[in-house]
Formats: structure tokens, C-alpha cells, sequence
């Protein structure tokens, strides 16, 4: 069975950072470019950040950069997204995303909170 499974959101502060985990199952991991997508009610899922097999990041969108990293533990079959100095509008659901050659797939997405 393919699969991702995400974790690690929650409530933090304006400023404060969080580190969001993506376990994947049912697929070669190592072979696989893998992204960090987000979305909010009402708006359009938009792409976070990417890597590729090799852990050659691709991707970082502009709200992003310098704020957050995408790496990947091959051995654990497992990409990270850590954040900091997070701000209310990073606040979405927070979804992995592995692309297969048939096609992408999605986890669950975990829910990430920046307020005070």
C-alpha cells in the first residue's frame, strides 16, 4: 500500500518554529522527488518546497525562503519540513507529496497554527 502519513503541526507562536515530518510506505522512497505543499480554505493548494531523490532541494516558494528547509532521511524514508520565525499567514494544512510515475500522491496533511 502507498502511503505518507504526516505529523509534527500544532499551535506555536509568532515566531516560533516547528519541525512537520512525512513518513512514506509502499514505494522505493529513495528513487522519489517528494514537495511540501500547503492550503487554506477557500484557496488554492500552493507548493512549499521540493527535493529530489538525491536530497537536491528544487523548491522553495518566496513567502518561504530563508525561513524554512526541506531534507530528507533516505534510510528513514522520511522528508522533513523545518520552519522558523513562522507567521500567521504560514497557518494551513500542511501536506507531503510523493510523485510516482503514475502519478502523485497525497498524506493526510497535518494542521499548522501560528497565533498568539
Amino acid at each position: 500500500q502507498v502511503q505518507l502519513v504526516e505529523s509534527g503541526g500544532g499551535l506555536v507562536q509568532p515566531g516560533g518554529s516547528l519541525r512537520l515530518s512525512c513518513a512514506a510506505s509502499g514505494f522505493t522512497f529513495s528513487n522519489v522527488r517528494m514537495s511540501w505543499y500547503r492550503q487554506t480554505p477557500g484557496k488554492e493548494r500552493e507548493l512549499v518546497a521540493a527535493i529530489t531523490s538525491s536530497g537536491v532541494v528544487t523548491t522553495y516558494a518566496d513567502s518561504v525562503k530563508e525561513r524554512c528547509t526541506i531534507f530528507r532521511d533516505n534510510a528513514k524514508n522520511t522528508v522533513y519540513l523545518q520552519m522558523s520565525s513562522l507567521k500567521a499567514e504560514d497557518t494551513a494544512v500542511y501536506y507531503c507529496n510523493a510523485r510516482l510515475t503514475f502519478g502523485s500522491i497525497w498524506g493526510q496533511g497535518t494542521q499548522v497554527t501560528v497565533s498568539s
